[in-house]
């Protein structure tokens, strides 16, 4: 019995910052994961992935990570996504300093 499709997002780091970015429905890549595409179709899920491993030249390392639906958008269901939602953690800079 195949299993259920977990909703997902397409992320990846910014080739030039290193920026953990997120790819939203008209094709843009954003370092807020709310903006981001939740997609809940495992097919289109390929394609996007597919479409975001053509980008090499803008972003590095696609994949696609578990999300849900929230109030404001898409939301990280995996600690390790949490925690790219806020930036480096090795110590406070970026997103974590403007917090």
């Amino acid at each position: 019995m195949p299993r259920a499709f977990t909703p997902k997002v397409v992320t990846a780091n910014r080739l030039l910052e290193g920026d953990a970015v997120w790819l939203t429905a008209d094709d843009r890549w954003t370092t807020d994961m709310s903006e981001a595409e939740l997609i809940e179709d495992e097919a289109v899920s390929q394609d996007r992935l597919l479409f975001a491993m053509g980008q090499a030249d803008v972003v590095v390392g696609a994949y696609l990570a578990d999300a849900k639906a929230g109030e404001d958008g898409p939301e990280p269901t995996h600690f390790r996504e949490a925690f790219r939602t806020r930036g480096p953690s090795n110590y406070a800079h970026g997103k974590q300093a403007e917090a």
